[in-house]
């Protein structure tokens, strides 16, 4: 299977959504549709994100949404790779592997000091892949909602 890694556009809104909700299933989450209608705005318009699709010839398969950011320890700016998704038919074909590296690519033309993004402890699948490409980090995450 042959995955293309392409820009999200305003045309990709409803491939995108059905990504968006098998992402969101997958982590069992509910958004409100205003969340989701600001985010694929956001995705589109506002150049502190990065947004590309995995495309086969079933069409869209996954996606990738990073939020570019200035850093207290760095004079570049760091990467939040914030949500990756591949759908389960197309997952193993390399599409995660390749949403990643271009993530890496944009990285380095925009001269990022940093990549980072978290993903569930018990995602064994994914972290599989992310031991080939990043390196774990030992800092633990808090937060508030």
């Amino acid at each position: 299977m042959s995955v293309l890694i392409r820009p999200l556009g305003p045309d990709d809104e409803a491939q995108w959504r059905v990504m968006w909700r098998g992402y969101l299933d997958f982590y069992q989450t509910k958004l409100d549709e205003a969340v989701t209608d600001e985010t694929f705005r956001r995705l589109c318009e506002d150049q502190r994100y990065y947004a590309r699709l995995a495309e086969t010839g079933a069409g869209v398969v996954g996606f990738v949404h990073c939020v570019f950011h200035p850093a207290t320890w760095s004079k570049t700016d760091y990467c939040y790779l914030e949500d990756l998704y591949v759908s389960d038919a197309a997952r193993g074909a390399g599409a995660g592997r390749k949403l990643i590296e271009a993530v890496y690519a944009e990285c380095d033309r925009r001269d990022c000091a940093r990549v980072y993004w978290l993903t569930h402890k018990d995602n064994q699948t994914a972290r599989g892949l992310y031991d080939k490409l990043a390196t774990l980090s030992d800092f633990v995450q808090y937060r508030r909602e």
